[in-house]
């Protein structure tokens, strides 16, 4: 053993620290997926005898109004949400630079990440709220009637994504700002030389040596938008009648809400955005690898 040991300790070392962090995704994560998939397959209540119904929570799931408008809805979330991807780099690009109070706006910039999602649910409700909140008083301002976005089934979702983008924003630029340290000062000096300056220093010298960076931000921004379950419970709990529903809230809804306990149909929900999540991840990590691999 000791010789075995000895002749393959390079090999074995790393995949020595890796388990337990291994261990521990399988138990919670991989698990879970599994055990939520075979969920979908049963009609349970989360406490009573499990009946099999094979695909019936499928079928049932795709004639369901409620799941077309929740998924319309994650739609709408993922197309917004990726605004904060190129919101971020904008932000961090400036304040890369080295000016006077640079510190103080990237606390403020910072600020949104570091609090909770429940304090930015119920900052942007009074913000929206009828009467008294500051966006209402400024629509009634500049057109003589207010509008109650959290109340109007036109405008909820729209009113729910700008509360969310104003932390994620805020993760996006740090990623980037991290990315921007170790972009290479060599290459932007010979750009210089070269006439490069502008968007064309940006698109040419810059994004190629983000990529990483970007990759990152795509990947949790696409993640966001598709879990997006805190700020719709705390600003709306899904209304006005159910029109700001996403998939998320849709299934803790049916599975764990006094209108469900139906832990099968829950899982079925799960398994769809899951596999909703699982093409467009699957997807950007094929891209990167097939741009490594052409490098």
């Amino acid at each position: 053993m000791t010789a075995f040991w000895k002749a393959n300790q390079r090999k074995l070392a790393p995949w020595l620290f890796l388990a337990p962090g291994l261990l521990m995704f399988a138990v919670y994560v991989i698990g879970p997926i599994f055990e939520s998939m075979w969920i979908s397959l049963y009609d349970w209540d989360g406490l009573g005898e499990a009946r099999w119904i094979g695909t019936a929570n499928y079928v049932e799931l795709f004639d369901d109004d409620a799941f077309y408008t929740s998924l319309k809805n994650n739609v709408i979330w993922l197309v917004l949400y990726m605004l904060a991807v190129p919101a971020g780099l904008l932000i961090a690009i400036f304040l890369n630079q080295t000016i006077t109070g640079i510190r103080i706006y990237k606390s403020l910039f910072f600020f949104p990440f570091v609090i909770s999602q429940v304090v930015v649910g119920l900052m942007f409700s009074w913000f929206y709220a009828p009467d008294f909140g500051l966006f209402y008083k400024l629509i009634e301002v500049f057109t003589g009637q207010g509008i109650a976005i959290l109340a109007e089934d036109r405008f909820v979702t729209y009113g729910i994504i700008a509360a969310g983008l104003w932390p994620q924003i805020a993760y996006v630029m740090i990623l980037y700002l991290t990315g921007l340290n170790n972009v290479a000062p060599d290459q932007v000096e010979a750009a210089r030389l070269d006439g490069a300056k502008g968007w064309r220093m940006l698109w040419y010298v810059i994004l190629p040596q983000l990529r990483p960076a970007t990759f990152i931000a795509v990947v949790v921004t696409v993640i966001g938008a598709l879990r997006s379950f805190d700020l719709v419970s705390i600003m709306t709990d899904g209304g006005p009648f159910g029109s700001s529903r996403v998939l998320s809230f849709y299934m803790y809804e049916q599975a764990l809400s006094e209108y469900g306990y139906r832990m099968g149909y829950g899982a079925a929900i799960a398994v769809v955005l899951f596999a909703i999540m699982m093409v467009f991840i699957s997807g950007f990590i094929w891209k990167m690898w097939r741009d490594e691999t052409e490098r």
